[in-house]
């Protein structure tokens, strides 16, 4: 099954309308987005909790890392740069964090309130080698920003 990105962005926006809690938020944009996609093996959020900081937020899958620096790994890359991570290959990724030894691919984004605030990243995690594409980053990209722009 592939993503329907237009549909899950309306089942999101359904859900989430007029709520301003930030897992909460968190807690429904990983349910949904994993069961949109068999690719998707591991997704959800880790938080920045304190300076260069990231602890793990609401998800579904296995287990995750409980505590990843931004010096370390896809998502800490993504905090400590507010760029989206795109990897094709974890094993050729510098300094990755094997949190599932299962991990072959993964996509993670940075996660920001409505003032612009870094909240924390959303990790996509595949068992599939290169699983992700630019629309993927894109698309998703989209629903979290209109996602978290309501978050206070």
């Amino acid at each position: 099954m592939r993503v329907n990105y237009e549909e899950l962005g309306r089942v999101i926006s359904a859900l989430t309308e007029n709520e301003t809690d930030t897992v909460s938020l968190m807690a429904t944009v990983a349910c949904e987005v994993h069961h949109s996609d068999d690719r998707f093996d591991w997704t959800g959020f880790y938080r920045v909790v304190g300076p260069e900081l990231l602890k793990i937020g609401p998800y579904q899958g296995g287990h995750g890392c409980l505590v990843i620096p931004f010096s370390r790994g896809v998502c800490g890359a993504a905090a400590r740069t507010g760029d989206v991570q795109l990897v094709a290959d974890v094993e050729a990724f510098p300094g990755h964090i094997a949190c599932s030894s299962s991990t072959r691919s993964e996509l993670v984004l940075p996660v920001r309130d409505s003032a612009g605030k870094l909240l924390g990243v959303f990790d996509i995690d595949s068992d599939q080698p290169d699983a992700f594409t630019q629309e993927d980053a894109e698309k998703i990209t989209e629903i979290i920003d209109r996602t978290f722009a309501q978050a206070v």
